[in-house]
């Protein structure tokens, strides 16, 4: 299988990018792709548990759950977690605080990253 890593840095719903990001994530897994995901920055607050969405808006804690459960591994970095006062508690199942050498890893072992 093929491993791909996304890094993404931008906050989840200030852009689409992240929303973006996400929809790549389900097309590269139904082609059969591997994928890691990378949060840096205002990212990381897309891991957050209990978002709470205007109505008919997309929900990103929604998507990554499903993505997670399809294999997704997802690392948020350490230092911009703690600089955003969260702790592992705060984010929904399958999101890890890691750290920047997690991706260091994933980039090492894997054949392709894309930023976001």
């Amino acid at each position: 299988m093929k491993e791909v890593t996304i890094v993404l840095q931008d906050a989840p719903y200030g852009s689409e990018r992240v929303w973006n990001a996400l929809r790549l994530t389900e097309a590269l897994l139904t082609e059969g792709e591997s994928v890691n995901i990378f949060l840096y920055g205002d990212s990381v607050t897309m891991g957050k548990k209990g978002q709470k969405l205007p109505k008919g808006f997309y929900n990103l804690e929604e998507m990554l759950k499903n993505l997670i459960a399809r294999g997704v591994e997802v690392r948020t970095c350490i230092t911009c977690t703690r600089a955003r006062g969260f702790v592992q508690e705060d984010f929904i199942e399958g999101v890890k605080v890691g750290k920047t050498l997690d991706l260091a890893r994933w980039i090492k072992e894997g054949r392709q990253v894309l930023m976001f």
